[in-house]
C-alpha cells in the first residue's frame, strides 16, 4: 500500500504489505456527513487504535489514502484524524451507491503495524433537482383532443435518499395537468396530458413551468419550462373590415396610382393565414381592365384609363382566400365613384361649309352652320365659341337650338384687298384650366369684274426723235386689273381722233394684247412737232370695262437741216458782188450775212466765222449777227478787190454749216454805204433780178398760205364724227395752237416767215422770229439795220403780230 503522492519501490512494498498483513484484518469504520468544513476532526485514531498520543512522531505513524485527492491528514500531537479538503459525496461517488465508503490505512513503521479505517460519507440535501433541458417546446395541434398525453422530460438529483426528487408540479393552467409515472428503478417519468380543447386564436403559445421538488429539509426543487405552441387548423375565414369600400377617384389618374389597399384579417396562422387576393367572377371585364389587384397586398392600383365621360362609378368584388389544405375565402365590394375632371376638349362640329364665295356676296350670307359640344360636366362643359381673328364674318347664337350658331358676313368682301380668309373659331370651356379647340375654315373669293384698268400715270409724255424707223417701239403702256382670270385679261386700242384727215391709227399702232405702241411713220420735227391723243384699256369680263390714259407724243429735233444763208441773196452756186465806196470809215458796215436753220431752237443757233478772207486786217465779222465791218480805212496799198468767204455753222451735233463768197469791189464814186443811224433799206434796183426774184418767191408762198388756211376753215367746218369711248381732252398740240390751222400749215407757215424776212431785209430791217408760250400768236419784230441789234435783243423799233 502506498501514500498519496508517495513514490516507493514495487518489491519494497510487497515486503511491507506481507509483513503488515495479520494486522490489517481488522477495520474500524467512521461515518462522517459530506460538506464538512475544513479542519473539522473524524476521530482520535490513536484513541481508537490504542496508540498513545506522544510515540506517534516515533513510531513513525503515516496514513495512506486511497484516492488521488488528499482530503484527510493525522495530527500526530493529538492523534485526531482532520479534514483538510471539504468533501463532495456525488462526487466521490458518482454512481450514487447506497453507501459512500473512502477507504484509508494507518501505517506504524515500528513496528510495523496497518490499520484499515474506512469513512462513510453520508448525503446532505445539498443539491436541487435539475432538468437536463430547461427549455422544452411542444407543438400541438388545435385540433388535439383532450386527453391526449405528451412526454415531458424528468429532472434528476444527485443527492441520495430521501434527499432526492420526491414529487412535480405544474403551474397553473385550464388546458393541461400532469401525470407522475414511476419505473421499476424508481425513477419518476412526467407525462403533459391535455384536458381542455385548445385554440389557437385565442391562446396561440401556452408557457408553463414544471417543478421537480425533492424530499431533504429544506425542500429543494429545480423547474423547467414548458413552451406549448398551439398548431394552427384553418378553421377560421379571411375576414374585411367592411362589406362595402367607397372610393372617390379623379378620372385620368396616372397608371400605377394607388385606389385602396385591402386588408383582410385571418386568425388562423401559417399558410391558413396566408391570403390571396383576387376579383371574383362579378366584376366587369371593363373594371378589370382599369384596375389591377395585387393578390399578395391586396392593394388595388390603376392600370387603365379612368374617363369619368365613359364610366361613372366602377364595382369591384373582391375576394380573400387562405393557403389552407382546404382554403376558405372571404368577400368584400369596392365602389369607385369617378370625379369629373376638365379633360375633354371642345368639340366643333361644322356643317354646310361654304368655301367659296362670290366677292359681291351680301352681307348676313350663311357660310357654315356650326355646333360646339363638351363630354365634360358642370363648369367644364360649358363652352363658349368665337372667332379668333377681326375679319368680316361673325357668329350668330341659334335661338332654339342651344350650342349651336351661324356663320355669316358680316361686312362687304373685296378679293382684290383679301383674296382668302382662314377663319379660325374657337371653342374654349369654362374649366380650370380651361381647354380649347379650334377649327379652321378657308373661304375662297371668287373674282367678280369690278375692278376698271388701272393705268401706272393718267398721262404720259413720250419723247421720240425724228427720223425714227417705221414700227419703232415707242413705249410700253401697260395697265393693271387686280381682277382674275378673262376680268384680267387686257385688250389696247387707240381711240380713233383724225388730225389734217390722217387717222392716228396710221401714225401709231399699239398691240393689243402688252399695250406696246410703235410708230408707223418716220416722222420730221419741222413738219409735226408733236401728237395728242388717247389709248384705251378693255378687260374682258362681263360686262366689260375700260379705262383710257392720255399719251402726249412730243417729236425731239435732230440736227438734221443745214443753215440756209438767205442775205445776201445769190444764185446757186454763184458769188455775191459788193461795191463801197473806197472812203468807207472805220466801224463801217459793208454787209450782212444771215442764214436761217429749220431746226430746234439749239440745233438752229447759228454763228459766223470767217473761212477765207483777203486782208484779215481789213474786215471784221461778228460771229452772231453776221454784220461785216469795216476795221480801218483803205489805203492806196489796198487791193481794190477783197474776196471774203464766210461760213454759218449751227450748233448741233455734229454741226452743220453753208458758206457764202463776198467779192467787195471799192469804187471811187460816192456809193451810199449800209447805214447805222436810218431806217431807210439799201437803194436797189427794184427791177433787179433779186427783187424780181423775191417778189415771185413772195407771192407764190403767200398763195400757198392762202390755199392752206381755205382748206382748214372748210375742214374744221364739217360735221366731227363723235367718239363715245374718248371723253373731252386735249388736241394735238398743232390743234392748240390754232384750231382752225391744219397740220400743213407748217409747211406755210415756214415758207411764209422766209418770204416775209426776204421782204424786210430789203427794207433794210432786221426781222426776229419769237414764239410766245402757247397763245396762239407770233411776234415779229423789225429792227433797223443800222442798230446792229442781234436777233436776241429786246429792242424792237416796230412789232408786227400775227394769229397763227
Amino acid at each position: 500500500m502506498c501514500y498519496v503522492g508517495q513514490r516507493m519501490d514495487f518489491w519494497t512494498g510487497v515486503f511491507v504489505l506481507f509483513a503488515a498483513w495479520p494486522a490489517a484484518l481488522s477495520v474500524t469504520r467512521y461515518s462522517i456527513p459530506e460538506e464538512m468544513e475544513r479542519g473539522s476532526v473524524v476521530a482520535n485514531l490513536a484513541a481508537d487504535l490504542g496508540l498513545e498520543p506522544g510515540s506517534l512522531a516515533q513510531r513513525e505513524v503515516k496514513l495512506d489514502i486511497f484516492h488521488h485527492k488528499k482530503y484527510l491528514d493525522f495530527n500526530k500531537k493529538t492523534g485526531e484524524l482532520l479534514i483538510v479538503e471539504t468533501m463532495d459525496r456525488e462526487y466521490l461517488c458518482p454512481s450514487k451507491p447506497v453507501s459512500c465508503l473512502l477507504k484509508l490505512d494507518v501505517i506504524i513503521e515500528s513496528p510495523l503495524r496497518i490499520f484499515n479505517i474506512e469513512l462513510e460519507i453520508t448525503d446532505i440535501n445539498d443539491n436541487a433537482p435539475h432538468f437536463r433541458r430547461d427549455r422544452v417546446e411542444l407543438d400541438v395541434s388545435e385540433s388535439a383532443t383532450p386527453g391526449e398525453r405528451f412526454s415531458l422530460p424528468n429532472a434528476v438529483d444527485p443527492d441520495v435518499g430521501i434527499n432526492t426528487i420526491k414529487t412535480y408540479r405544474l403551474s397553473p393552467t385550464q388546458h393541461f395537468t400532469i401525470e407522475i409515472q414511476t419505473g421499476t428503478d424508481g425513477s419518476q417519468y412526467v407525462d403533459l396530458v391535455l384536458t381542455r380543447s385548445l385554440d389557437r386564436e385565442e391562446i396561440a403559445v401556452h408557457n408553463l413551468i414544471l417543478t421537480a421538488l425533492d424530499g431533504g429539509n429544506p425542500v429543494r426543487s429545480g423547474t423547467a419550462n414548458i413552451i406549448v405552441r398551439v398548431q394552427d387548423t384553418n378553421d377560421n375565414p379571411p375576414r374585411f373590415d367592411k362589406q362595402i369600400y367607397t372610393v372617390n377617384m379623379t378620372e385620368n389618374s396616372p397608371i400605377g396610382t394607388a385606389v385602396i389597399k385591402l386588408n383582410a384579417t385571418d386568425l388562423d396562422d401559417g399558410p391558413n393565414s396566408e391570403l390571396v387576393y383576387s376579383f371574383t367572377l362579378y366584376t366587369s371585364e371593363k373594371t378589370q381592365d382599369v384596375f389591377l389587384m395585387k393578390p399578395n397586398t391586396g392593394e388595388i392600383t390603376v392600370k387603365g384609363t379612368i374617363d369619368y365621360e365613359d364610366m361613372k362609378f366602377y364595382e369591384m368584388h373582391i375576394e380573400a382566400r387562405d393557403n389552407g389544405m382546404y382554403p376558405l375565402l372571404g368577400q368584400c365590394k369596392v365602389v369607385v365613384h369617378v370625379t369629373d375632371m376638365n379633360d375633354n376638349y371642345p368639340e366643333i362640329t361644322l356643317q354646310s361649309v361654304k368655301n367659296t364665295l362670290n366677292e359681291d356676296v351680301p352681307v348676313g350670307t350663311v357660310i357654315a352652320l356650326v355646333a360646339i359640344s363638351d363630354r365634360d360636366t358642370g363648369d367644364n362643359g360649358k363652352v363658349n365659341l368665337f372667332i379668333h381673328d377681326s375679319i368680316p364674318f361673325v357668329l350668330n347664337k341659334s335661338s332654339d337650338r342651344p350650342m349651336h350658331y351661324k356663320l355669316i358676313v358680316s361686312e362687304p368682301l373685296d378679293r382684290e384687298s383679301v383674296p382668302d380668309y382662314d377663319i379660325t373659331l374657337v371653342a374654349r370651356d369654362s374649366g380650370r384650366p380651361p381647354l380649347s379647340d379650334n377649327e379652321t375654315i378657308t373661304v375662297h373669293l371668287l373674282d367678280v369684274n369690278d375692278n376698271v384698268p388701272h393705268f401706272p400715270e393718267s398721262f404720259y409724255t413720250i419723247r421720240v426723235m425724228e427720223n425714227n424707223a417705221p414700227g419703232a417701239l415707242l413705249s410700253s403702256l401697260s395697265a393693271f386689273d387686280p381682277d382674275l382670270h378673262e376680268n384680267q385679261y387686257l385688250v389696247y386700242f387707240i381711240l380713233e381722233k383724225e388730225i389734217a384727215n390722217t387717222s392716228m391709227s396710221m401714225l401709231f399702232s399699239i398691240n393689243p394684247e402688252n399695250g406696246n405702241l410703235y410708230a408707223l411713220k418716220t416722222f420730221d420735227y419741222e413738219m409735226e412737232k408733236e401728237f395728242l391723243f388717247h389709248i384705251e384699256a378693255r378687260d374682258s369680263g362681263s360686262p366689260p370695262l375700260s379705262s383710257n390714259v392720255t399719251v402726249h407724243i412730243i417729236i425731239v429735233d435732230q440736227n438734221d437741216n443745214a443753215p440756209v444763208i438767205v442775205s445776201p441773196w445769190r444764185a446757186h452756186g454763184s458769188v455775191v458782188e459788193e461795191k463801197i465806196p473806197r472812203s468807207t470809215d472805220k466801224g463801217s458796215l459793208v454787209a450782212k450775212v444771215i442764214a436761217l436753220d429749220v431746226d430746234s431752237v439749239h440745233n438752229s443757233r447759228v454763228t459766223y466765222q470767217f473761212l477765207q478772207v483777203t486782208d484779215a486786217s481789213l474786215f471784221s465779222l461778228d460771229q452772231y449777227n453776221g454784220e461785216i465791218r469795216t476795221m480801218r480805212m483803205f489805203s492806196y496799198k489796198d487791193s481794190r478787190h477783197q474776196r471774203l468767204v464766210v461760213v454759218a455753222k449751227d450748233n448741233g451735233e455734229p454741226a452743220l454749216s453753208a458758206t457764202v463768197t463776198i467779192k467787195l469791189s471799192t469804187v471811187e464814186t460816192a456809193v451810199k454805204p449800209y447805214s447805222d443811224m436810218t431806217e431807210v433799206p439799201l437803194e436797189y434796183d427794184i427791177f433787179s433780178d433779186l427783187n424780181l426774184y423775191l417778189v415771185i418767191g413772195l407771192g407764190s408762198v403767200s398763195f400757198l398760205l392762202l390755199i392752206t388756211i381755205l382748206v382748214t376753215i372748210v375742214l374744221k367746218c364739217q360735221k366731227v364724227k363723235p367718239s363715245k369711248a374718248a371723253p373731252p381732252c386735249r388736241n394735238s398740240v398743232i390743234s392748240e395752237r390754232n384750231s382752225t390751222i391744219a397740220d400743213s400749215t407748217l409747211v406755210s407757215n415756214d415758207a411764209y416767215w422766209y418770204s416775209l424776212f426776204l421782204a424786210e431785209t430789203r427794207k433794210g430791217k432786221l426781222v426776229v422770229r419769237q414764239p410766245m408760250p402757247k397763245g396762239s400768236r407770233y411776234i415779229v419784230s423789225s429792227i433797223p439795220r443800222s442798230t446792229g441789234v442781234s436777233e436776241t435783243s429786246d429792242s424792237a423799233p416796230s412789232t408786227l403780230q400775227l394769229d397763227c
